[in-house]
């Protein structure tokens, strides 16, 4: 049958989709794609009993006091400390990772490591020294016979889709310092640990601090339609999503559709602009140090102006080709089409290319158009970057404002007025004259993180892009009247 999306278009459901509808089934039709999401009746349910909890835990938080939140977090970071509550956790992992690499998945994030342990107990420690900012008195406007006070208060319940890392349980529940209640739904490859953590680590933290049971509510399903369920109730105050480019993208479309405001964190890759008077040096480190890993503050796209090209293209080579041979592989390079033969023939031939499931001969340089400059790579092990040689500066900015998904920049130049410029002109949250990957709430605010906002979307309003525990909150208006004929 034909379905109409965006107003005026049309898709089809195919028998696939039609035979596995069953009653009690829900479609969703995306407005921005025409993609159609089935949600199992099992799946809906499973989101709407944890979607309820936090609903009916949000209210009960109201009465609960600052000192009870503080002790969740230090009661859930000593069950994380404890070995022998840990235990069953890291069991739970371990089957998790096995079941992963059995079915070609890469285990990169999953893995809870020791270091992983340890950032979730400090992450929790650090929302229990947090201060409450609960009930706090912003601003007081005084009137003849009556006053008004600006007051924060939370949101409500705070849906999250994680991907599959464990220590997002310590990144979600900083919500809770600002009076918000949690739902969350992490990716199926690491629901086995989730579920541990709740059993022996969450749970008996929320109930020795005396919270109302649902304030951190999981989404006990390994369906993706589970995902798409939660993100389809109006009751979330907040939808946050943080995973891979284009299922974060449908995700939000979901939520924005249901009316529930969105904060995306899938979509990244960062630029790095460089000018004539750049310092080689600093130049050559931002390179490679913005190539440690692939995350969303990773180097995506550099920008050479034509005036530096003959000095910092080599050293942009070299500088990938450090950052390869740090994690043990290739680069992938990427150069617009008309710019091919300003990369060495050496770099077009085939090499091993570290792809998430596995090595792959392939070449070491290819090729795209200007409008592909915004790509994001979603590299495994083998650092992959675009490089375009830019008319100037201005240029770089035009290219990113227009085509990137507007998350991060860096300007390389020693003129400190073309770093104003820059940062005035150029369209992000995120501004920067280095590598990039200092674009993170915990490097760069000390604080756990949730999740960091691109401008996709326009931009955010009343915050930064660096979404924390105790930056998802509202202002409530409290009047208090002296006079008793007080009338307009």
């Amino acid at each position: 049958m034909p379905i109409p999306w965006g107003g005026d278009r049309v898709t089809h459901v195919t028998d696939e989709l039609a035979g596995a509808f069953a009653a009690g089934d829900r479609l969703v039709v995306v407005q921005d794609t025409g993609d159609l999401l089935h949600i199992p009746e099992t799946a809906w349910k499973t989101a709407a009993s944890a979607v309820d909890a936090a609903t009916a835990a949000f209210a009960g938080l109201r009465s609960v006091s600052d000192e009870a939140i503080t002790m969740f977090y230090g009661a859930f970071a000593t069950r994380l400390e404890d070995d022998t509550s840990f235990r069953p956790i890291s069991e739970a992992n371990a089957a998790d990772m096995d079941s992963a690499g059995a079915r070609g998945r890469s285990t990169t994030r999953l893995e809870l490591t020791p270091k992983m342990r340890q950032d979730m107990i400090d992450g929790l420690r650090s929302w229990a020294a947090t201060p409450s900012i609960r009930g706090q008195i912003t601003q007081t406007v005084e009137h003849t016979g009556w006053k008004l006070d600006q007051v924060l208060a939370g949101v409500g319940p705070v849906g999250f889709v994680f991907e599959g890392r464990p220590n997002v349980f310590a990144d979600a529940t900083g919500v809770l310092r600002s009076g918000n209640s949690v739902v969350f739904r992490i990716g199926s490859d690491a629901l086995g640990t989730a579920r541990a953590i709740v059993t022996h680590a969450l749970e008996p933290a929320l109930d020795a601090a005396g919270l109302p049971p649902g304030s951190v509510s999981l989404v006990d399903s390994a369906e993706r339609a589970a995902g798409w369920a939660m993100f389809s109730m109006p009751d979330l105050a907040l939808a946050v999503a943080r995973g891979s480019g284009r299922a974060v993208s449908q995700l939000g479309a979901v939520a924005r559709q249901a009316g529930i405001p969105v904060s995306l964190h899938g979509t990244g890759g960062a630029w790095i602009a460089a000018d004539s008077d750049a310092d080689p040096a600093l130049f050559r480190s931002a390179i490679a140090n913005s190539l440690d890993r692939k995350v969303c503050n990773t180097l995506n796209t550099c920008c050479i102006t034509e005036a530096a090209a003959a000095e910092l293209l080599p050293l942009f080579l070299m500088a990938l080709t450090e950052a390869a041979e740090r994690r043990g592989t290739n680069p992938k390079l990427w150069v617009v089409d008309e710019q091919a033969d300003r990369v060495p023939a050496t770099w077009f031939g085939d090499v091993a290319i570290s792809r998430a499931d596995g090595q792959v001969l392939e070449p070491g340089t290819s090729t795209l158009g200007w409008g592909d400059l915004g790509r994001e790579w979603e590299w495994e092990d083998s650092p992959e970057v675009t490089l375009a040689i830019v008319r100037d500066i201005d240029h770089a900015v035009e290219l990113f404002n227009s085509l990137s998904p507007r998350f991060a920049a860096s300007l390389i130049s020693t003129d400190a007025s073309k770093a104003d410029r820059f940062f005035e002109a150029v369209d992000s949250p995120f501004v920067g004259n280095g590598f990039t990957r200092w674009v993170d709430g915990q490097f760069a605010l000390d604080k756990p993180e949730l999740g960091l906002s691109n401008w996709q979307f326009g931009r955010l309003f009343g915050r930064g892009g660096i979404l924390s525990g105790d930056s998802v909150f509202t202002v409530r208006s409290r009047a208090t009247q002296y006079d008793d004929e007080l009338r307009r």
